[in-house]
């Protein structure tokens, strides 16, 4: 029986990533009215803490949350909760697509970092998977100066920090289990959501309508954390970050079926051209043989 590749293997993990990330939105904006984006971060990483305390004392892994790289966590989180937080504030101000199209930014804020942050070397075809996909995205978002109001600023501020939260995560998963990571994002993030939610003393709690929903969004985003936190430790992020563009089409036919938000040709021909540079880039970085790869 042939097994995988590491990037194969990574791009498995990444459909996880996609599917998670796609029904976190639809939550994300069915209870945008109820909950503040604050309040929903809160009441997500509760979710998400306890499923994993509740993993980890089960398997006898607790132990392995180490707090010999603090300071490295609190920095990726700080980042991430912001990026988070721009996210569902997008969701609710603009169509679905959009936000999608605008985050996927990120993985071209990504390969211009990497060689800051994480000294990996950039090839000339990841530069040309990276060109091709933002021509992609140009074409889906149609930018000028009119589409600069609120939700759009919001999109774009959350893919920078989300391509800085990647590149982070890649280098805190050359020392740190997934666990450990795990634990102190839904840890950290339950306490900024906690505070920023209480700051104004008029914290909204869950209701019979919202509770699922959150549910929902804390067992998603912790789903989607767990499989892009798992990419990353089979692939670099050159490679990881650019297979989430195929979220794109995606969300744009869940907006148009759910929300009847316009299927518009730009978001087909742009996701067209993603998805090829996202072959481009996979198969440029497939290795011609085995190799190993350090598991954390």
């Amino acid at each position: 029986m042939i097994r995988p590749g590491p990037t194969a293997t990574a791009a498995l993990w990444m459909l996880g990533t996609i599917s998670s990330f796609s029904l976190m939105a639809v939550a994300g904006r069915e209870i945008g009215a109820d909950h503040d984006t604050f309040e929903i971060m809160f009441y997500r990483s509760l979710v998400g803490l306890a499923l994993i305390f509740a993993i980890a004392t089960a398997t006898g892994q607790l132990a392995q949350a180490r707090t010999d790289r603090l300071g490295a966590h609190l920095v990726r989180n700080l980042f991430h909760f912001a990026g988070q937080n721009l996210w569902f504030l997008a969701i609710t101000l603009i169509p679905l697509a959009q936000v999608f199209a605008i985050e996927f930014t990120a993985p071209i804020w990504a390969m211009l970092l990497t060689p800051l942050i994480l000294r990996e070397r950039l090839t000339a075809i990841n530069l040309l998977a990276g060109v091709i996909g933002f021509a992609g995205i140009l074409i889906v978002t149609q930018p000028s100066a009119a589409t600069l109001d609120l939700g759009t600023i919001a999109a774009a501020g959350a893919a920078i920090f989300f391509a800085i939260t990647a590149l982070l995560t890649r280098r805190l998963t050359r020392s740190q289990s997934l666990l450990t990571i795990l634990f102190y994002l839904t840890g950290l993030q339950a306490i900024f959501g906690l505070i920023c939610a209480g700051a104004d003393g008029a914290m909204a709690l869950p209701d019979a309508r919202t509770t699922p929903w959150l549910i929902l969004i804390g067992l998603a985003g912790l789903c989607a954390h767990t499989c892009l936190t798992k990419a990353l430790t089979l692939a670099p992020a050159t490679i990881v970050m650019p297979i989430d563009f195929a979220r794109l089409p995606v969300i744009a036919i869940v907006g148009w079926a759910l929300y009847d938000e316009r299927l518009e040709l730009a978001v087909l021909v742009g996701g067209l051209i993603i998805i090829a540079a996202n072959v481009i880039n996979l198969r440029a970085s497939a290795p011609s043989g085995p190799r190993n790869i350090a598991k954390t």
